[in-house]
């Protein structure tokens, strides 16, 4: 692979030996006319140049040699699989907490990337991704995965990486990342999961609204900042979220994406209070199904403009944990009848259904209106990011 950054003085050092070349071989043809008149001639100046010429000729084959192969990054990709091994290590070691990744998990993980993820360049360069140590719960069994920088939407920072997910495969995972993580670089920060609805799909791929409205908020100063997980949706069905809407019980609790973004990033510990879920659209009913399955694990969820099985989620919302509470908005647009249609009977039956399902706080939101589908979309995401980062502890 040529290294362009090699080519420059690869050029510089060939043209350099070229004239002084030249130049060594002019001051001897001089030498050797003064010697045929029995002159007397300094030789220094041809043997200078003869010797920066070869100088000049064994940096060109070491450049050369180097631009061809790539060394620098093949030892730059060694170093950092070596480091993930023994992180890898280390973590096992350290123990085990609860919903941490089982101990498989960790050394699929911990595994030597493929070529194509070596290739990219190491999340460290762009300061996203901390260490294991500095990032994890205490006793987290976790490895820091390399997120690589996609690209700077809404103000922020995308970055991507592999991620096992809950079936042992690898699965693309992206993270925003708003302005103020690198700004304030001792801060810890709250984290929402977004859901996407399309398989093999993030959901800011998907719905490119989550990251601009999350983003807009942000700079108006109407939310308080989080970190955005987009994993991607599974494969098997056309509908992912469908199935969780008549299924609500297979959402789970996805350990190894959480263990992962806290010892990848700088996160508050995963639990009610720093965690959240938002889906959008298709994506809304696998959002409000994690909010009300798992209360314990998201302190919020906001589903937008969704169409929702109301018996099956507040059935699932009667299932939750005892003792937890789970907070759930529902938006839709002012002119979208069905989903305010869905979300009010998604209401009326949390609140008839029995257990920790009649204890949930539902809000439904209905008061937005603009003039094309996507601002009223952009601003339905704005309206529950701020649900989010009111409900969730600020960044610390």
């Amino acid at each position: 692979m040529v290294r362009p950054l090699l080519v420059i003085p690869l050029l510089a050092a060939a043209l350099g030996g070229i004239w002084l070349a030249r130049g060594a071989l002019q001051r001897w043809r001089d030498l050797r006319a003064a010697a045929t008149y029995e002159l007397a001639g300094e030789r220094w100046p041809m043997l200078v140049r003869a010797g920066g010429a070869m100088v000049c000729g064994v940096c060109v084959t070491a450049l050369t040699l180097l631009t061809a192969l790539g060394a620098f990054g093949v030892l730059s990709r060694g170093r950092t699989g070596a480091d993930r091994a023994q992180s890898a290590v280390d973590a096992a070691e350290a123990g085990a907490w609860p919903g941490s990744v089982p101990e498989t998990a960790v050394r699929q993980q911990a595994a030597p990337p493929t070529a194509a993820a070596s290739a990219a360049a190491p999340a460290a360069a762009s300061g996203a991704a901390t260490s294991a140590a500095s990032a994890a719960p205490a006793g987290a069994s976790a490895v820091a995965s390399r997120f690589d920088s996609v690209g700077h939407p809404g103000g922020g920072e995308l970055l991507q990486s592999a991620v096992l997910g809950p079936d042992g495969k690898p699965r693309n995972v992206r993270v925003w990342l708003p302005p103020q993580y690198a700004k304030e670089s001792n801060a810890r920060f709250p984290v929402v999961v977004v859901h996407a609805a399309t398989p093999g799909k993030t959901a800011d791929a998907e719905v490119p609204d989550v990251v601009e409205g999350v983003g807009a908020a942000l700079q108006t100063g109407r939310i308080r900042p989080f970190i955005l997980v987009a994993p991607e949706a599974p494969n098997g069905t056309a509908h992912p979220c469908e199935l969780v809407a008549a299924a609500p019980a297979a959402v789970a609790d996805d350990a190894t994406l959480r263990a992962t973004i806290a010892a990848s990033f700088r996160t508050l510990p995963p639990g009610p209070a720093s965690w959240g879920a938002l889906g959008i659209e298709g994506g809304a009913p696998c959002a409000a199904a994690a909010g009300l399955a798992r209360p314990d694990l998201y302190g919020a969820a906001a589903a937008v403009s969704g169409r929702y099985d109301a018996a099956a989620l507040a059935q699932t919302g009667a299932e939750a944990p005892a003792g937890s509470s789970a907070k759930l908005l529902l938006a839709a647009a002012k002119g979208d009848a069905a989903g305010l249609d869905a979300a009010r009977k998604l209401q009326t039956a949390l609140k008839a259904g029995p257990g920790p399902a009649a204890k949930a706080e539902v809000r439904v939101s209905d008061n937005v209106q603009d003039y094309t589908a996507d601002r009223e979309r952009l601003r339905l995401v704005r309206q529950a990011a701020q649900f989010l980062a009111e409900t969730l502890t600020r960044a610390s």
